[in-house]
């Protein structure tokens, strides 16, 4: 073909040669925090503050510092609801949901027009502009006929009445940042639709089929999952792909699932080199088989979980992803070929013997072993690492209110689990002290959070199309 005419050439090289003017304000990739360090020695504080209070007062001090934060701040919690949004850790501590915005209330669980939808309803409040802090008025079940497409700085607070998000589509958040989910059961959720769907007071248009996932991350930042029950849906319980980055999953309860929680969109998506993750606190419950979570490319921290069995393997990974495993406790099923926590997917050994998985503090139960690799590249691993690791023997006091508050912490689908204290030999050091339960959540009936900018691009995606172009321009034979 003809090559590329000059003004055309500078037509297209000028905007990037423009927006490369103000690259140094961009992020690296799509990395919500360039700085991991910072993060650890900001956890490092508030795990120090959660522990000297649980160890001088006791009382509702639990030890887990984003419970203590919002539970035992010498107020009634849900009197200070927005208080919520400043216990954030991890990768994900800049979610600020709806802070600073007023309340709105569903009390109405219909979703008879996804395109224009009712006051009352939980779609009419998740698609406005602005700061919003969606509480219920009751105990309710939602069944969405089609995506719930949650719009930038929301919170969802499902605290004080028990909020069933289920048997339909469930919750997508795309191109969006800022959105907390608090204390929802999400489960039995189903592929929806080839429909028309609102995501603004502006904005509806045609989506195709979704994949019936629990919550959704595509191309979103600082999104927080926290005290969530999640179980059966037909695809994962938690999918984050196409960039996504700035995400804390923790305190959340999960169960009866085969593909648990996808991160990263596939082997070739660059941009999720980027991504960077906090799995923290969380219970991995009865029947699940995979994918605890399954990681490609990014930063993932994954500490102080209890996992008490799988039937194919706990951590999965492609594409040379950092995992960072600290203080979890793994509990290994009976199959004797089952046992490992790890799996390399679709990986020669030869390919991923470099990888950088390491495993601090951990405590294999039941035969269960980890399988590390990139030995020595503790830089590496210290950007992975999102928070300070607690030992695993503090698991059951961390993971004791996994799930969601108030009532039945799953989907109902198994007893409440108490916890446990395995046996088992640990990876690496650390102890605690036991602290108090204290007085417990009391009923929890009917809170809201800073802001953050965002972009999807990088200096070397940026540099990379500008030399593409150019090269066009300069050489139009190659074309």
């Amino acid at each position: 073909m003809a090559g590329a005419p000059k003004s055309t050439c500078i037509i297209l090289l000028l905007p990037l040669l423009l927006l490369g003017a103000t690259a140094s304000s961009l992020p690296l990739l799509n990395s919500s925090l360039p700085d991991p360090a910072a993060v650890v020695a900001d956890f490092h504080s508030k795990l120090a503050r959660s522990r000297r209070r649980m160890q001088e007062s006791g009382g509702c001090m639990t030890g887990n510092p984003i419970d203590d934060c919002w539970r035992c701040a010498g107020t009634n919690w849900w009197q200070d609801r927005q208080r919520l949004a400043d216990c954030g850790i991890g990768f994900g501590r800049n979610a600020v949901g709806g802070k600073g915005g007023p309340y709105y209330t569903v009390t109405d669980p219909s979703d008879l027009d996804p395109v224009n939808p009712l006051p009352g309803t939980l779609r009419y409040g998740v698609i406005q502009e602005g700061p919003l802090w969606i509480v219920f008025a009751r105990d309710m079940t939602i069944r969405l006929n089609e995506e719930l497409l949650v719009n930038s700085y929301k919170t969802l607070d499902g605290r004080g009445a028990s909020v069933h998000i289920a048997g339909g589509a469930c919750i997508t958040l795309q191109y969006v940042s800022n959105v907390i989910l608090h204390n929802l059961h999400v489960h039995d959720c189903v592929a929806a639709g080839d429909a028309n769907v609102r995501s603004s007071p502006t904005h509806s248009g045609w989506r195709t089929r979704s994949d019936g996932d629990g919550i959704s991350l595509f191309s979103a930042r600082d999104v927080w999952v926290d005290h969530c029950a999640l179980s059966r849906c037909a695809d994962g319980l938690v999918d984050a792909i196409m960039g996504s980055t700035g995400i804390t999953v923790s305190n959340s309860y999960f169960s009866h699932h085969d593909e648990v929680m996808l991160l990263g969109h596939s082997d070739g998506y660059l941009p999720d080199s980027g991504m960077q993750v906090t799995i923290a606190f969380n219970h991995f419950g009865v029947q699940l088989v995979q994918r605890m979570p399954r990681c490609r490319r990014g930063y993932f921290h994954i500490v102080n979980n209890d996992y008490t069995a799988w039937e194919m393997y706990a951590i999965g990974g492609s594409a040379g992803p950092t995992i960072n495993s600290q203080g979890n406790r793994y509990v290994a099923p009976a199959n004797p070929n089952a046992k490992e926590v790890t799996k390399r997917v679709d990986t020669e050994e030869g390919q991923w013997n470099g990888w950088n998985w390491r495993t601090e503090g951990d405590m294999m139960v039941n035969g269960a072993f980890f399988v590390p690799s990139g030995e020595g590249m503790e830089a590496i691993y210290q950007k992975a690492s999102s928070v300070d690791p607690k030992s695993s023997a503090l698991v059951d006091q961390l993971t004791m209110g996994a799930g969601v508050l108030g009532g039945p912490r799953d989907n109902g689908e198994a007893a409440a689990y108490e916890g446990v204290n395995y046996a088992g030999s640990a990876a690496g050091g650390g102890s605690g002290v036991a602290g108090g339960g204290g007085n417990g959540y009391g009923y929890l009936g009917m809170v809201y959070a800073s802001s953050g900018h965002w972009s999807c691009r990088s200096h070397s995606i940026l540099a990379l199309t500008t030399l593409v172009l150019a090269i066009i321009c300069l050489h139009p034979r190659i074309v």
